[in-house]
């Protein structure tokens, strides 16, 4: 077996390139939710500018789709690997531009924009990784370890927010507060520069999946993907976009609004809740690796329509813990809402890969989860703010969280197998022992 297609190389190339891609978008949104409102938006209110702030933060999310269509194109004609590259690229250059970028009091009204404009590249960047990182771990696996493959790149997104979190905790204690707010925030962004040299090296050592391989020796690679998409599969566009609201909701939610609520509602310290957002992250991570792990041993279906009726069952009793803002209890509130998050996300992936044929896969699962990411990581921490400064009550945030969560709950419930996929309620077929399993990884062979 060629040692650069090994499945411990695959995972950790769609797990380190996700990593770096989260950790580059998370330093945003803690940055939005903490420093940038003083830096780029001085002249609006309390709330204005923690809108104006998060609001920038939406728009990375809006262009998401667009590198999903772009990338999805021409990872769909030329390849999963080399449109990795490009994703990963494209955000790192756009997260240390930031870094690099002066602030309201140096040049004015030219600083939110010039913000956002590189906020809309990090999307761009973004959108194109989630589905190619995806592939490049589903299309190298066993039948039956498509699923806990294809999470590595879901953890990548709690992994992210770990290092991104860690990294502005250690910033947060080596400077006093004003040189964090003043320019200290700074270095987070910069850092990404050094994590884009080693995701590059990692993702560089993989070969091509098969699958792509054969649908290009097969000639069934489509001209223009996404109106082949469109046309062979409406059905299935529909239905992922929708089973694609839960987990960006769940995630961004857990990782930048609850801090911020913490923070400017709870009177929380922001290291507090740093900490306690990193506090949940490794049983986040264990029980992602769990969710995908048991999607392939009793189906992807099954798994992620449990993890959905739990956040919305969860998300009351969720801040009633947090509002307490006692600080095992707050952590205790946001693990249960994040062992929701775990079964969707320990699901999705595979059951969204397998829905599309392998012409339009990099373009069909892209273009579901980012215009899902738009509606559940994008729009809902900026609706959530601007309920809770109309009603003044976390039950209308909770409301929204489980109102979202039904919609996909209810897209996968009443979906057709010929839409989701043959592999979304049914187990895989275990494989021998030769065949099952990654060292090291929890779900290894049996």
């Amino acid at each position: 077996m060629n040692t650069t297609n090994s499945p411990g190389k695959v995972v950790l190339a769609s797990f380190i390139g996700s990593v770096v891609e989260w950790y580059d978008f998370n330093i945003y949104g803690l940055a939005a939710a903490l420093v940038f409102r003083e830096q780029f938006f001085p002249s609006f209110s309390q709330v204005g500018g923690t809108l104006a702030a998060l609001a920038t933060f939406a728009v990375g999310f809006v262009a998401r789709p667009l590198g999903a269509l772009v990338m999805g194109h021409f990872g769909d004609r030329v390849g999963r690997k080399k449109m990795l590259v490009v994703s990963l690229l494209t955000m790192g250059t756009a997260t240390t531009a930031i870094g690099f970028l002066p602030t309201f009091a140096t040049i004015g009204v030219w600083a939110p924009i010039l913000l956002v404009a590189l906020r809309l590249l990090q999307g761009v960047g973004v959108g194109g990784e989630w589905g190619g990182a995806v592939l490049i771990a589903v299309e190298h696996a066993p039948p039956n370890r498509r699923a806990l493959f294809g999470v590595f790149p879901q953890i990548g997104i709690p992994s992210g927010a770990l290092l991104s979190q860690a990294v502005f905790l250690v910033i947060a204690a080596v400077l006093p507060a004003e040189a964090l707010h003043s320019w200290g925030w700074r270095i987070p962004f910069l850092l990404s520069s050094v994590l884009i040299v080693i995701g590059l090296v990692v993702r560089k050592s993989i070969t091509e999946t098969a699958e792509f391989d054969q649908a290009q020796q097969a000639r069934k690679i489509a001209r223009v993907p996404f109106v082949e998409l469109l046309r062979g599969s409406p059905r299935q566009v529909v239905a992922g976009s929708l089973l694609s609201f839960a987990g960006p909701t769940l995630g961004t939610f857990i990782s930048v609004y609850m801090v911020s609520y913490g923070t400017h509602r709870l009177g929380m310290a922001a290291g507090t809740m740093l900490w306690i957002s990193v506090s949940i992250s490794v049983p986040w991570i264990a029980f992602m690796l769990i969710g995908g792990r048991i999607s392939d041993r009793f189906g992807c279906r099954p798994i992620y329509l449990t993890g959905a009726g739990l956040a919305i069952v969860l998300v009351l009793p969720m801040f009633a813990l947090v509002n307490t803002a006692v600080v095992p209890l707050v952590a205790l509130g946001l693990l249960l809402i994040a062992v929701a998050n775990s079964l969707i996300n320990g699901a999705q992936p595979a059951m969204l890969a397998r829905m599309f044929p392998a012409g339009v896969r990099y373009s069909g699962s892209s273009l579901c989860y980012q215009i899902g990411s738009i509606v559940g990581g994008g729009l809902v921490p900026l609706l959530a703010e601007s309920l809770y400064a109309r009603f003044g009550t976390s039950i209308a945030v909770a409301v929204l969280i489980g109102g979202v969560c039904a919609v996909s709950l209810l897209a996968v419930a009443s979906a057709r197998n010929t839409v989701l996929g043959a592999d979304a309620s049914e187990p895989t077929v275990p494989a021998t022992r030769s065949e099952a399993g990654i060292p090291g990884v929890v779900g290894a062979a049996e």
